[in-house]
């Protein structure tokens, strides 16, 4: 399986996908389908973490105050489903391995399976 989760109004989601090669990728914009807890739980099963799924970055994360939060996985996991922008992205699935985010490590990584 080839799948990007991406936010169509982020210019670094844009650059990342001109940068790498989708051709067979499956493409969900986040914003316009929103992720569905089963697809959530299959990112979860790749990562290990809700926590690593989140993007701490995000202008709620701030007006939320939740860095001031104790969070528990659970938190993050409905935090995900509530809110689009607290998917750190994009994050693209290659069979059975998980990138996420936008960082120049990540998205090497990815090329070097591609």
């Amino acid at each position: 399986m080839k799948k990007v989760y991406f936010l169509q109004t982020c210019d670094t989601c844009k650059r990342i996908l001109k940068e790498v090669n989708t051709a067979g990728f499956e493409r969900q914009e986040i914003k316009t389908n929103n992720i569905t807890e089963t697809q959530l739980d299959e990112m979860y099963a790749l990562s290990g973490s809700y926590e690593g799924l989140f993007n701490k970055r995000a202008r709620l994360y701030t007006s939320k105050d939740l860095k001031n939060k104790n969070l528990s996985e659970a938190d993050y996991k409905n935090y995900l489903l509530q809110e689009y922008t607290f998917l750190k992205r994009p994050v693209f699935i290659v069979d059975d391995t998980i990138f996420i985010g936008n960082s120049k490590k990540v998205i090497a990584q990815l090329k070097e399976v591609l």
